[in-house]
């Protein structure tokens, strides 16, 4: 599959092979700790759980909705933190204690009634390959690792938890062909 990391007039074609492919997107089903997160668990001396999200992923996330784009998360982990951040994003999916991604996947294709093509997803590590390669668009971070990025559309230039989920809702907002208009929404306030 075609990937980012060739510099040059390469780099740009591969760019416009990965907007091209983004067109049909209509959810953006995200991992989280790798992704949403820098992948880092702190756990206090009482057991509860704390997690660092990105700002400009979460407004990345606000606008695809604006857009007309759902979201959602499937992750592995079960975290108090991740259904406050869910609610506050008002994702559509939130799927955690997924221990068989693909099973959560199956359901909200069904929920949904998108086509595959129609679905992208954003993953970092070898438990989303699954998904990585059923989905109309793979996206993993700069800091995914080598076996997920090999299966990837598209590697972000930047880390999980840095700005990479942020970096793909404007590809997919690019590909939609909104970014202008929503920026006027913003800047003519």
């Amino acid at each position: 599959m075609a990937r980012n990391r060739i510099p040059g007039v390469a780099q740009d074609k591969v760019r416009l092979a990965a907007v091209a492919r983004a067109a049909p997107i209509r959810l953006l089903l995200l991992d989280v700790d790798g992704v949403l997160t820098d992948g880092s668990i702190l756990l206090a001396h009482d057991g509860t759980e704390s997690k660092s999200f990105n700002t400009q992923d979460g407004f990345g996330l606000r606008l695809l909705l604006e857009a007309g784009i759902e979201t959602g998360v499937i992750t592995a982990r079960t975290s108090a933190a991740v259904t406050r951040r869910a609610q506050d994003l008002k994702m559509r999916y939130v799927f955690q204690g997924a221990s068989n991604k693909l099973t959560a996947y199956k359901e909200i294709v069904r929920q949904s009634g998108l086509k595959p093509f129609e679905i992208a997803y954003m993953g970092d590590d070898w438990l989303d390959l699954v998904l990585l390669s059923r989905v109309g668009f793979a996206a993993v971070p700069a800091n995914g690792v080598a076996e997920a990025r090999q299966v990837a559309h598209y590697v972000s230039r930047k880390a999980g938890g840095h700005g990479a989920v942020r970096e793909v809702c404007d590809l997919l907002l690019e590909a939609k062909g909104v970014i202008q208009q929503l920026l006027q929404g913003y800047t003519s306030r």
